[in-house]
């Protein structure tokens, strides 16, 4: 394959290991180059202005920069470049907070070698890549109605056991104000409970108590 229709790609991971083996990896497929690393999305945006990649890989979660914020960012840009999320977390929210960004392709870190490569390939030609279990994920929660960034907040207290009265106290609002809130966000869940809401809030990401 000639030098210039190699797939150029921009490595974004906080962790060096990562960084060195998916260059090592990248590099050693004949259609692929990796073109530079970054450890956040800061350093990558950093990078943009002087290289021009075909794909961007990154991680989501990274100090300083997260992946989202460098997502975004990257969408506002003039012809900007593809991107695939390599990650371990597969929440219903970070994926669909990544879908919604502007993610091409969603892999899991422990995904063979041939699917990361493929995943590349198939978002250079213009196609979108998120494996059958990620894209039902996805779905499920592009289904589910959004909550309002109140009703996050409450959930949040609900998720840790607080209860109406004490949520009220928290927001400076009646106990029959949170009351409703709980009763909106057990709607939109569509869960029994106020228990089932904050199981259901932590295993999807909806909630998290590094928040």
């Amino acid at each position: 394959m000639a030098h210039s229709e190699k797939i150029r790609i921009l490595v974004v991971d906080d962790h060096p290991v990562v960084r060195v083996g998916l260059a090592s990896m990248l590099n050693a497929q004949p259609d692929m180059e990796v073109m530079g690393s970054a450890s956040n999305g800061k350093e990558a945006l950093a990078l943009l202005e002087g290289i021009a990649p075909d794909v961007v890989l990154t991680d989501l979660r990274m100090p300083g920069m997260s992946g989202l914020e460098m997502m975004r960012a990257i969408k506002m840009r003039k012809a900007p470049p593809r991107i695939v999320v390599l990650t371990s977390f597969d929440t219903d929210e970070d994926i669909y907070q990544a879908a919604e960004a502007g993610a091409q392709g969603y892999i899991l870190k422990n995904t063979p070698q041939d699917e990361l490569l493929d995943a590349l390939r198939q978002v250079q030609a213009n196609k979108r890549y998120f494996p059958a279990a990620i894209a039902a994920q996805l779905t499920d929660r592009m289904s589910r109605s959004d909550l309002t960034p109140r009703e996050r907040q409450t959930l949040q207290l609900v998720a840790k056991g607080l209860t109406n009265k004490e949520i009220g106290r928290v927001f400076g609002i009646s106990d029959k104000t949170a009351r409703n809130h709980v009763n909106n966000i057990i709607g939109k869940l569509e869960v029994s409970d106020r228990t089932e809401a904050a199981t259901i809030a932590l295993r999807q990401g909806l909630v998290s108590f590094s928040d």
